[in-house]
């Protein structure tokens, strides 16, 4: 099964929504303020931080609106309660994740799960541990294929083994993503700059960096199509390549070529723009842990090299003046002087580039695409009854996601742009408590994905940093 979901349409009921969360219930609303934890029981959940439930508790006294601080409570802890697999093996820390209603790990989605947590794991060993143990596992899914996004907790095979890739038991799915390797060094470079523990860096990670930087390299295409190609049997575009798995063609500019988006979606023109602002950080942020902790001036001259390159490429092919905004980043490029123009929810997106630390959010070209990615010139912004906010192909038309809403709000400096987001986020969870992938843009009881923790932690992440830099935010909701 991959990350496509029907759309619920049915009335969510007490019973019949929680079913897939190992004991969860989804309790209506008592009245206007009582609300009930939707959280499974303490004996059921997968892993406790102590650091994490005194975090719930201090938030929660600075909300007075009843229904956001129950929907903190599920959300911020949803990927510990619900996902993480710890244990240790020679002594070492090793974490699985899932995504939620998928049992498979993504390379993305299991950092973005456990990213705001980082800030705790000064005050709790125990969760210092947990995230130490996914850096180890991201660097073994690295090692065992740096194309493939998504993996299976053993060698036990899957749905897609039939697709026309080379395919390993171990691998869940190989949609080539450059963000998926962009976000295991994300989380690797700020696990190390909260903790200073260096002992995540072992000889695997730097083998697991050297075939990230081959990897890059090999999908500048300088060399012709490289090593990588898909197709699948099925009656979805964008789940396949074109070109008989190599994608559409691209001119050899220096950019990195990725043949899917963060949505598991296929690019259209293979230079995706905001994955390649991501490998431009990403790199740098290599160069720097191979100088100060691995002594390896190679490695960190080769990414910085590198770093260059791809960033000159942006600066000259992904600038393009759109007769409405202005200078704005295109969403893909290929070298050809096409572009294409829209923003999708998935992260890396064109709107949370300052969140991903590629840009400066008061960088005028930035303001003029998030003006442009927020309306209806992009194809993939829908506007209803409910909400506003961005989609993608990847459930269809008019379906918000509220990711994009969250982005929106953790991008911005705006006091009352940050509580209508966080307002209509309450308004749009179908009176579950959570987030979704999903949801129609005139009926958020129409949504996909029942439990989706990358989308319910992000929400924690956002109430959290509002907590800390905006209180009177809070307070006004």
């Amino acid at each position: 099964m991959n990350r496509r979901k029907f759309i619920q349409t049915n009335t969510l009921s007490l019973i019949g929504v929680g079913t897939l969360l190992s004991g969860m219930s989804f309790p209506v609303p008592l009245g206007d303020k009582s609300y009930t934890s939707n959280r499974p029981p303490k004996s059921k959940r997968n892993f406790v931080s102590k650091a994490v439930e005194e975090t719930i508790g201090t938030v929660k006294k600075g909300i007075d609106n009843p229904k956001l601080a129950w929907m903190f409570e599920n959300c911020f802890p949803n990927t510990l309660d619900t996902t993480v697999q710890y244990e240790e093996q020679g002594g070492l820390p090793d974490t699985f994740v899932i995504t939620g209603d998928i049992p498979a790990m993504w390379l993305r989605d299991s950092t973005a799960q456990v990213w705001p947590y980082l800030p705790l794991i000064n005050k709790d060993d125990k969760l210092r541990k947990l995230i130490a143990g996914v850096v180890r596992r991201q660097t073994k899914c690295v090692l065992i294929d740096p194309y493939a996004n998504a993996f299976n907790k053993e060698a036990t095979g899957g749905h897609w083994q039939s697709d026309d890739t080379e395919m390993k038991l171990e691998l869940h799915e190989r949609k080539w993503e450059v963000d998926s390797l962009c976000y295991t060094i994300r989380l690797a470079y700020h696990y190390w700059k909260t903790s200073g523990d260096t002992s995540v860096f072992t000889s695997e990670w730097q083998e697991a960096m050297k075939l990230v930087l081959k990897t890059f390299k090999e999908q500048q295409r300088k060399g012709g199509d490289g090593p990588y190609k898909f197709m699948r049997e099925t009656p979805i575009q964008t789940d396949t390549m074109p070109g008989r798995g190599f994608g559409n063609p691209v001119v050899p500019v220096g950019l990195i070529a990725s043949a899917f988006r963060p949505s598991d979606d296929a690019t259209t023109y293979l230079f995706l723009v905001p994955s390649n602002f991501f490998a431009v950080v990403s790199l740098r942020q290599v160069a720097e842990i191979a100088t100060e902790v691995l002594g390896d001036g190679s490695l960190a001259q080769e990414c910085i090299t590198l770093a260059d390159e791809v960033e000159a490429a942006l600066k000259e092919y992904a600038i393009v003046e759109h007769l409405g905004y202005g200078n704005i980043y295109p969403f893909e490029v290929d070298g050809f002087g096409n572009k294409l123009f829209m923003d999708d929810a998935n992260v890396p997106s064109l709107l949370a580039l300052p969140y991903l630390g590629c840009v400066s959010e008061n960088d005028p070209i930035y303001q003029n695409t998030r003006d442009f990615v927020w309306s209806k010139d992009n194809p993939f912004f829908f506007e209803g009854k409910a909400a506003s906010g961005i989609g993608g192909p990847h459930v269809g038309m008019d379906m918000v996601w509220p990711m994009s809403i969250i982005m929106k709000a953790l991008t911005s400096e705006n006091d009352a742009e940050i509580a209508a987001c966080i307002k209509t986020l309450m308004d749009t969870d179908a009176e579950t408590g959570f987030m979704h992938e999903s949801f129609h843009k005139d009926d958020p009881k129409k949504f996909s994905r029942e439990w989706f923790a990358w989308a319910n932690t992000l929400f924690g992440e956002l109430i959290l940093k509002t907590f800390n830099e905006r209180p009177e935010v809070l307070k006004s909701i």
